[in-house]
């Protein structure tokens, strides 16, 4: 079987393959290609899309691909159903679905970052699966603490010194100002957003960055602040453009209409088509826009 998706692949474009391999096809071959060469290139070489919109392998509702696969196939293995949520949750930027889906997608953006060519990516990122999957199966209700009384204490030592550090009044330190800048710069062209290289030009290192940020930006992390940014414009886009839905998802940043759709929902209660209809309702003049 051959399968075919977008290139430069960081969740389900990896951990889909990881999935298909280990269950359904040993001998199953992935090709990456530019997004609005999928279909074309699937007839062309007889091979599946997946994780573009309008497949049969893609996103429903709240769930990604890697969940669709499991579905078709039927396969039933407790420790692909504990993966699934940390994929879903990492795959859709929702971190709360699964604690350990923050560092799934940490992981795989590092590894994207790092490598340039998809199938090295792709070779790398099924060793990474596979490490998943064993913990999942046998080391998924230990704690890496929990047989050390001394690191326990010193972990629980250190998470109340940070409580106690996070509760003084601190002036809020000047890079916060210049990091708003940079990040609206960024939201009103085109959406490139690379910690590290926002870390070097602000002089400040990755980690303390990453740590600090939520104290001076509406108690969000990095991700979620750039998401809420994203939906901000998508909105002014909806209520004062022509654009389509999908131009929308993809000028705001987003990989799809399905994660665009769930996300707006998220901060808004509503989805992007129903939000443009009550916009339409309450100003009559937009509907020739």
């Amino acid at each position: 079987m051959k399968w075919i998706t977008r290139e430069r692949p960081k969740i389900d474009r990896i951990a889909c393959p990881w999935l298909i391999k280990k269950f359904i096809d040993q001998e199953a071959e992935f090709i990456y290609v530019p997004f609005d060469e999928v279909i074309s290139k699937a007839e062309e070489f007889g091979a599946i899309p997946f994780d573009i919109p309008n497949v049969e392998f893609t996103h429903y509702d709240e769930q990604c691909t890697f969940d669709y696969i499991i579905k078709k196939y039927k396969i039933d293995d407790p420790a692909v159903s504990i993966m699934a949520a940390i994929v879903r949750g990492a795959d859709t930027d929702r971190h709360d679905i699964a604690k350990e889906s923050a560092g799934l997608w940490a992981v795989s953006a590092g590894l994207s970052y790092n490598i340039n060519d998809d199938y090295e990516l792709l070779k790398t990122g099924i060793i990474l699966y596979d490490a998943l999957y064993s913990w999942a199966a046998h080391l998924y209700q230990q704690n890496h603490l929990q047989n050390s009384p001394f690191e326990n204490l010193l972990h629980q030592v250190y998470n109340k010194f940070l409580s106690e550090k996070k509760s003084k009044n601190k002036k809020t330190p000047s890079w916060v100002k210049d990091l708003k800048e940079m990040i609206q710069d960024q939201i009103d062209t085109q959406f490139t957003f690379d910690l590290r290289q926002i870390s070097t030009d602000l002089e400040l290192n990755p980690s303390y960055l990453s740590r600090e940020f939520s104290k001076y930006f509406d108690d969000l992390n990095f991700g979620e602040y750039v998401r809420k940014l994203r939906i901000e414009k998508a909105i002014a886009l909806i209520e004062n453009s022509s654009y389509t839905l999908t131009e929308i998802a993809y000028v705001t940043g987003f990989s799809d209409q399905s994660h665009f759709t769930r996300i707006f929902r998220m901060h808004t209660g509503k989805n992007p088509s129903s939000y443009r209809k009550k916009v339409k309702k309450s100003n009559p003049d937009t509907k020739g826009k």
